[in-house]
């Protein structure tokens, strides 16, 4: 616990205000993303719309020295991918948006898969069966419960279906900096692990694979690709600890609980 930081009442406030603006950079890019925009393109509306229309900085440029505001994470891409102007979405893709947003100092950090013209039932399977399971580990989420409990529900969720867990990547507190303590896992014994304490925020983001958990990283030095060649989804919400269970910063109007 000595490095988790706890946000207060006041710090917990901006902090939804930041999750509350980056919902609305994915509510804008719903409108853009379809067949034939390529993922530069995503990339120089999402930072434009950050910085002119909601007056706040997107936080992965700059950071690690990562030059973009988002990952565009396309089919075999679990993660971290870079965005290209000579990528464009074709009908048939997922691609996986990824955004980080800073406002009032605080970050907000989420991901949404979008599904891009006709896209095969085996693949839609795999993104609505991975947004299930982000939500079987959020709703775990309370005082007393522990991190394991969390990776526990995602990884059961996952296999039921006959899915893989990716795990050399994982969720992460977050606050004034992007990446904080603790560490999320996907996956985990139920009852084991950080036990959770009110003020806690962090990420659950899985990385479920449709084929092995085993994953590779590209020359570039960013993009993790499946090693088997199969497709991978993610879905990615940024969670605070309350009193009596969770709140979802980031969520959207189009989610409900």
């Amino acid at each position: 616990m000595a490095n988790v930081k706890l946000k207060s009442a006041d710090e917990l406030n901006v902090m939804r205000e930041s999750g509350r603006l980056l919902a609305m950079v994915f509510e804008y890019l719903d409108g853009y993303i379809e067949t034939g925009i390529s993922t530069m393109e995503i990339n120089d509306l999402a930072e434009r719309y950050i910085i002119d229309q909601l007056n706040a900085r997107p936080a992965s440029k700059g950071q690690y020295g990562y030059q973009y505001a988002l990952n565009s994470s396309v089919n075999r891409v679990v993660c971290h991918g870079v965005p290209s102007a000579i990528q464009k979405l074709k009908s048939g893709d997922i691609v996986n948006i990824d955004i980080t947003l800073e406002q009032g100092g605080f970050i907000a950090d989420s991901s949404k898969m979008y599904m891009i013209g006709d896209v095969s039932p085996v693949a839609k399977r795999l993104v609505d069966k991975t947004y299930e399971a982000m939500w079987e580990g959020i709703r775990k989420v309370k005082p007393g419960a522990t991190l394991g409990d969390v990776g526990h529900a995602i990884q059961t969720h996952a296999q039921k279906h006959g899915y893989s867990v990716v795990r050399e990547y994982c969720g992460h507190g977050i606050g004034r900096e992007m990446h904080e303590e603790p560490q999320v896992l996907h996956y985990g014994q139920a009852g084991k692990g950080l036990v959770l304490t009110e003020g806690m925020v962090f990420t659950i983001e899985p990385m479920i694979n449709q084929g092995k958990s085993k994953v590779k990283l590209k020359k570039d030095g960013w993009t993790v690709v499946t090693s088997d060649k199969k497709l991978s989804a993610q879905w990615e919400h940024t969670i605070a600890v309350t009193s009596d269970g969770y709140e979802v910063l980031t969520l959207r109007a189009e989610e409900r609980i």
